[in-house]
Protein backbone atom coordinates (compact mmCIF):
# COMPACT_ATOMS: atom_id res chain seq x y z
CA UNK A 1 0.00 0.00 0.00
CA UNK A 2 1.22 3.24 -0.74
CA UNK A 3 2.24 5.92 2.54
CA UNK A 4 0.13 8.65 0.67
CA UNK A 5 -2.72 6.12 0.79
CA UNK A 6 -2.25 4.59 4.54
CA UNK A 7 -4.85 7.39 6.12
CA UNK A 8 -7.44 7.96 3.52
CA UNK A 9 -9.83 9.42 5.40
CA UNK A 10 -7.67 12.00 5.86
CA UNK A 11 -7.20 12.93 3.22
CA UNK A 12 -9.89 15.64 3.78
CA UNK A 13 -8.29 17.78 6.41
CA UNK A 14 -10.90 20.17 6.42
CA UNK A 15 -14.38 18.46 6.51
CA UNK A 16 -16.89 19.16 9.46
CA UNK A 17 -19.75 16.59 10.46
CA UNK A 18 -23.14 17.91 10.42
CA UNK A 19 -23.16 19.21 13.90
CA UNK A 20 -19.83 20.78 13.55
CA UNK A 21 -21.25 22.36 10.81
CA UNK A 22 -23.99 23.75 12.78
CA UNK A 23 -21.75 25.15 15.22
CA UNK A 24 -18.93 26.82 13.06
CA UNK A 25 -22.27 28.17 10.97
CA UNK A 26 -23.72 29.66 14.28
CA UNK A 27 -20.17 31.20 15.71
CA UNK A 28 -19.55 32.85 12.54
CA UNK A 29 -23.41 34.25 12.70
CA UNK A 30 -22.49 35.63 15.70
CA UNK A 31 -19.33 37.31 14.85
CA UNK A 32 -21.01 38.97 11.56
CA UNK A 33 -23.93 40.01 14.11
CA UNK A 34 -21.89 41.76 16.93
CA UNK A 35 -20.26 43.62 13.94
CA UNK A 36 -22.99 44.60 12.90
CA UNK A 37 -24.16 45.35 16.00
CA UNK A 38 -20.75 47.74 16.83
CA UNK A 39 -21.49 49.38 12.99
CA UNK A 40 -25.53 49.95 14.07
CA UNK A 41 -24.23 52.03 17.06
CA UNK A 42 -21.41 53.56 15.41
CA UNK A 43 -23.26 55.38 12.78
CA UNK A 44 -26.48 56.13 15.24
CA UNK A 45 -24.22 57.85 17.70
CA UNK A 46 -25.74 55.17 20.42
CA UNK A 47 -22.06 54.04 21.12
CA UNK A 48 -21.65 57.10 23.71
CA UNK A 49 -24.31 55.37 25.93
CA UNK A 50 -21.06 52.65 26.41
CA UNK A 51 -17.78 54.33 26.19
CA UNK A 52 -16.14 57.24 26.68
CA UNK A 53 -15.49 59.03 23.41
CA UNK A 54 -11.87 58.70 23.71
CA UNK A 55 -11.96 54.98 23.77
CA UNK A 56 -14.35 54.90 20.48
CA UNK A 57 -11.53 54.13 18.10
CA UNK A 58 -11.28 50.72 19.79
CA UNK A 59 -15.06 49.88 18.97
CA UNK A 60 -14.20 50.65 15.44
CA UNK A 61 -11.45 48.36 15.41
CA UNK A 62 -13.31 45.77 16.48
CA UNK A 63 -16.29 45.65 14.62
CA UNK A 64 -13.67 45.64 11.57
CA UNK A 65 -11.83 42.29 13.03
CA UNK A 66 -15.50 41.23 13.58
CA UNK A 67 -16.46 41.72 10.23
CA UNK A 68 -13.31 40.34 8.91
CA UNK A 69 -13.46 37.22 10.48
CA UNK A 70 -16.90 36.65 10.62
CA UNK A 71 -16.72 37.11 6.59
CA UNK A 72 -13.80 34.98 6.16
CA UNK A 73 -15.29 32.06 8.48
CA UNK A 74 -18.75 32.29 5.90
CA UNK A 75 -16.78 32.00 3.05
CA UNK A 76 -14.43 29.08 4.69
CA UNK A 77 -17.98 27.41 5.26
CA UNK A 78 -19.23 27.37 2.35
CA UNK A 79 -16.46 26.70 -0.06
CA UNK A 80 -15.73 23.59 1.92
CA UNK A 81 -19.78 22.89 1.22
CA UNK A 82 -19.03 23.50 -2.31
CA UNK A 83 -16.47 21.11 -2.60
CA UNK A 84 -18.55 18.19 -0.96
CA UNK A 85 -17.17 17.90 2.39
CA UNK A 86 -19.73 18.41 4.35
CA UNK A 87 -20.49 14.75 5.47
CA UNK A 88 -19.88 13.40 8.21
CA UNK A 89 -17.11 11.82 10.18
CA UNK A 90 -16.96 13.28 14.03
CA UNK A 91 -16.18 9.51 14.83
CA UNK A 92 -12.86 9.97 13.60
CA UNK A 93 -11.74 12.03 16.91
CA UNK A 94 -10.08 15.20 15.90
CA UNK A 95 -13.07 17.64 16.26
CA UNK A 96 -10.70 20.48 14.25
CA UNK A 97 -11.44 22.48 16.86
CA UNK A 98 -15.04 22.72 17.32
CA UNK A 99 -16.56 24.86 19.63
CA UNK A 100 -18.99 23.78 22.23
CA UNK A 101 -22.60 25.25 22.59
CA UNK A 102 -21.67 26.26 25.91
CA UNK A 103 -19.34 28.82 24.76
CA UNK A 104 -21.20 29.83 22.02
CA UNK A 105 -24.13 30.79 24.40
CA UNK A 106 -21.78 32.71 26.73
CA UNK A 107 -20.39 34.66 23.51
CA UNK A 108 -24.23 35.53 22.06
CA UNK A 109 -24.96 37.11 25.16
CA UNK A 110 -23.32 40.45 24.58
CA UNK A 111 -25.41 40.53 21.26
CA UNK A 112 -28.81 38.86 22.40
CA UNK A 113 -28.26 41.61 25.41
CA UNK A 114 -27.57 44.60 23.04
CA UNK A 115 -30.83 43.87 20.51
CA UNK A 116 -33.20 43.15 22.86
CA UNK A 117 -32.26 45.78 25.66
CA UNK A 118 -32.99 49.40 23.95
CA UNK A 119 -30.06 51.50 24.01
CA UNK A 120 -29.87 54.88 26.79
CA UNK A 121 -27.79 56.55 28.77
CA UNK A 122 -27.81 56.26 32.34
CA UNK A 123 -30.18 58.56 34.18
CA UNK A 124 -30.85 58.80 37.61
CA UNK A 125 -32.40 55.76 37.86
CA UNK A 126 -29.08 54.02 37.67
CA UNK A 127 -27.67 56.40 40.69
CA UNK A 128 -26.45 53.44 43.24
CA UNK A 129 -25.22 54.71 46.67
CA UNK A 130 -26.23 58.63 45.97
CA UNK A 131 -24.49 61.48 44.21
CA UNK A 132 -21.05 62.48 44.73
CA UNK A 133 -20.16 65.71 45.75
CA UNK A 134 -16.92 65.70 44.83
CA UNK A 135 -14.46 64.86 41.67
CA UNK A 136 -11.63 63.26 40.83
CA UNK A 137 -8.71 65.82 39.53
CA UNK A 138 -6.88 66.05 36.33
CA UNK A 139 -3.69 67.48 35.44
CA UNK A 140 -4.45 68.23 32.27
CA UNK A 141 -7.48 70.46 33.21
CA UNK A 142 -7.43 74.09 34.98
CA UNK A 143 -10.87 74.55 36.01
CA UNK A 144 -9.97 77.88 37.61
CA UNK A 145 -8.95 79.47 33.91
CA UNK A 146 -12.43 78.14 32.79
CA UNK A 147 -15.34 80.81 32.95
CA UNK A 148 -17.55 80.36 35.74
CA UNK A 149 -20.94 80.75 33.13
CA UNK A 150 -18.86 78.21 30.83
CA UNK A 151 -18.21 75.39 33.77
CA UNK A 152 -20.01 72.03 33.51
CA UNK A 153 -20.89 70.42 37.15
CA UNK A 154 -17.18 68.30 36.51
CA UNK A 155 -16.18 71.54 36.05
CA UNK A 156 -17.36 72.81 39.30
CA UNK A 157 -16.21 70.24 41.84
CA UNK A 158 -13.11 70.07 40.71
CA UNK A 159 -13.08 73.83 41.33
CA UNK A 160 -14.20 73.25 44.95
CA UNK A 161 -11.80 70.28 45.34
CA UNK A 162 -9.27 73.26 45.04
CA UNK A 163 -10.23 76.03 47.45
CA UNK A 164 -10.20 75.51 51.10
CA UNK A 165 -12.49 78.80 51.68
CA UNK A 166 -16.11 77.80 50.24
CA UNK A 167 -17.22 81.14 50.50
CA UNK A 168 -14.64 82.19 48.01
CA UNK A 169 -17.34 80.89 45.97
CA UNK A 170 -20.41 83.33 47.21
CA UNK A 171 -22.21 85.12 44.13
CA UNK A 172 -20.55 83.39 41.99
CA UNK A 173 -22.64 82.79 38.44
CA UNK A 174 -23.85 79.52 37.61
CA UNK A 175 -25.34 77.74 34.53
CA UNK A 176 -24.95 74.16 34.44
CA UNK A 177 -27.09 71.47 32.64
CA UNK A 178 -28.00 67.98 34.25
CA UNK A 179 -30.59 65.67 35.44
CA UNK A 180 -32.62 65.84 38.09
CA UNK A 181 -31.79 63.70 41.65
CA UNK A 182 -33.73 63.76 45.02
CA UNK A 183 -33.17 61.24 48.15
CA UNK A 184 -35.59 60.95 50.33
CA UNK A 185 -33.35 62.49 53.38
CA UNK A 186 -33.21 65.48 51.12
CA UNK A 187 -35.23 68.70 52.62
CA UNK A 188 -38.34 69.64 50.24
CA UNK A 189 -36.51 72.79 48.88
CA UNK A 190 -33.17 70.26 47.64
CA UNK A 191 -32.23 68.51 44.56
CA UNK A 192 -28.83 67.93 42.80
CA UNK A 193 -28.28 69.20 39.34
CA UNK A 194 -26.87 65.91 38.01
CA UNK A 195 -24.22 63.98 35.61
CA UNK A 196 -22.92 60.86 34.86
CA UNK A 197 -18.70 60.89 34.62
CA UNK A 198 -16.76 57.96 32.62
CA UNK A 199 -13.70 56.95 32.23
CA UNK A 200 -13.85 54.36 30.07
CA UNK A 201 -16.95 52.72 30.15
CA UNK A 202 -19.83 52.56 32.18
CA UNK A 203 -18.81 50.08 33.82
CA UNK A 204 -17.03 52.74 36.09
CA UNK A 205 -19.91 55.43 35.67
CA UNK A 206 -20.32 57.61 38.88
CA UNK A 207 -22.94 60.02 39.36
CA UNK A 208 -21.97 63.83 40.11
CA UNK A 209 -23.72 66.53 41.13
CA UNK A 210 -24.29 70.31 42.66
CA UNK A 211 -26.95 71.13 45.41
CA UNK A 212 -29.61 72.85 44.52
CA UNK A 213 -32.54 75.09 46.68
CA UNK A 214 -35.64 76.19 45.28
CA UNK A 215 -38.62 76.45 46.20
CA UNK A 216 -40.04 74.83 42.50
CA UNK A 217 -38.22 71.47 43.51
CA UNK A 218 -41.85 69.69 43.94
CA UNK A 219 -42.71 70.51 40.39
CA UNK A 220 -39.70 68.85 39.18
CA UNK A 221 -39.98 65.33 37.76
CA UNK A 222 -36.68 63.03 39.34
CA UNK A 223 -34.53 62.26 36.12
CA UNK A 224 -36.00 65.44 33.86
CA UNK A 225 -33.46 66.84 32.30
CA UNK A 226 -33.32 70.84 33.42
CA UNK A 227 -30.60 74.19 32.25
CA UNK A 228 -29.98 75.68 36.33
CA UNK A 229 -29.21 79.00 36.23
CA UNK A 230 -28.14 81.36 39.51
CA UNK A 231 -25.54 81.81 42.19
CA UNK A 232 -23.57 79.92 44.54
CA UNK A 233 -23.95 80.44 48.40
CA UNK A 234 -22.82 78.23 50.98
CA UNK A 235 -25.18 76.87 52.85
CA UNK A 236 -26.28 73.45 54.60
CA UNK A 237 -26.39 70.45 52.48
CA UNK A 238 -26.60 66.75 53.70
CA UNK A 239 -25.42 67.31 56.86
CA UNK A 240 -22.07 70.12 55.26
CA UNK A 241 -21.40 73.59 54.44
CA UNK A 242 -20.41 73.76 50.84
CA UNK A 243 -21.84 75.96 47.77
CA UNK A 244 -25.23 75.59 46.92
CA UNK A 245 -26.91 76.68 43.71
CA UNK A 246 -29.73 79.49 44.57
CA UNK A 247 -31.12 79.28 41.04
CA UNK A 248 -32.98 82.74 39.09
CA UNK A 249 -34.43 80.18 36.54
CA UNK A 250 -34.73 76.33 35.75
CA UNK A 251 -36.16 75.55 32.54
CA UNK A 252 -36.76 71.76 31.37
CA UNK A 253 -34.45 70.75 28.84
CA UNK A 254 -33.97 67.61 26.59
CA UNK A 255 -31.41 65.62 26.71
CA UNK A 256 -27.84 66.16 25.53
CA UNK A 257 -26.60 64.56 22.65
CA UNK A 258 -23.77 63.33 24.76
CA UNK A 259 -24.93 63.12 28.29
CA UNK A 260 -21.44 61.97 30.05
CA UNK A 261 -18.87 64.22 31.01
CA UNK A 262 -15.00 62.79 30.83
CA UNK A 263 -12.83 63.42 33.35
Amino acid sequence: MSVLNAHPEHDHAHEYGGAQTAQLWLKTAILLGLGVYFVYNILTGNLTNYVNERFAWLSYVAAALLLVIGAYSAWHLLTAHRGGHDHEHDHDGHAHGAISWGILAIVAVPLLLGTLIPSRPLGAEAVSGGVNISAVESAQVTVLSIPPLERNVLDWLRAFNRETDMTAFDGQPVDVIGFIYREPTFADDQFMVARFTVSCCVADASAIGLAVQSTETAALEQGSWVRVQGTLQVDDFRGERLPVVQPSQIDMVDQPAHPYLYP
